[in-house]
């Protein structure tokens, strides 16, 4: 079954008659920034099972709309309904004014984190090498070989390192403010 992508507003109706908003993306995605009506089934625990079973309708979103295409077939399966895709996530949700809960106590997703420290150590490696001593150069080519190594595999060292630090522990519930 292939779900069909739908607008803002044709979601907007559908809420009205009762359909289920699905946010998909990871917990320390949603911990920042959600739409407040979203139930949060992360994509990574979906099983074999119907976890959305019984809803008139489930609408999926992530981010910005791409990682529910890319698993369209799997979020088919996992309900047992009437199921859509959110045109544009999240980030089409906002640009439409609609409202979204924020908690900036929370960190930024791992991600996120991975691409700043993965940036940074490598333009380090490269004025370091280019200012201090050309060995410096090698510390931008293990980053490179780690952000190959991680594409090619899904497994991420920096990411599982990211995670463990004291910023990235779970934060004291917070009044999530409409934005």
């Amino acid at each position: 079954m292939t779900l069909k992508t739908i607008s803002i507003e044709e979601a907007k109706a559908l809420l009205a008659q009762g359909a289920r908003l699905v946010d998909i993306r990871e917990a320390d995605e949603t911990a920042r920034e959600r739409i407040a009506a979203a139930k949060s089934v992360p994509l990574s625990s979906l099983g074999s099972s119907l976890p959305l079973a019984g809803d008139q309708a489930v609408i999926f979103h992530c981010k910005a709309g791409n990682r529910t295409a890319t698993n369209a077939h799997r979020l088919a399966a996992a309900t047992s309904c009437e199921a859509y895709i959110l045109e544009g996530g999240i980030e089409a949700w906002k640009a439409a004014g609609l409202p979204v809960q924020k908690d900036h106590k929370q960190p930024i997703e791992i991600m996120r984190q991975v691409q700043i420290t993965a940036g940074s150590l490598v333009l380090l490696g490269i004025i370091l090498g280019t200012w201090v001593h050309p060995g410096f150069y090698g510390l931008s080519a293990f980053i490179g070989a780690g952000l190959t190594f991680a594409g090619t595999t899904g497994w991420c060292g920096m990411a599982k390192l990211l995670a463990l630090m004291p910023w990235n522990r779970p934060q004291p519930a917070a009044v999530l403010k409409a934005g």
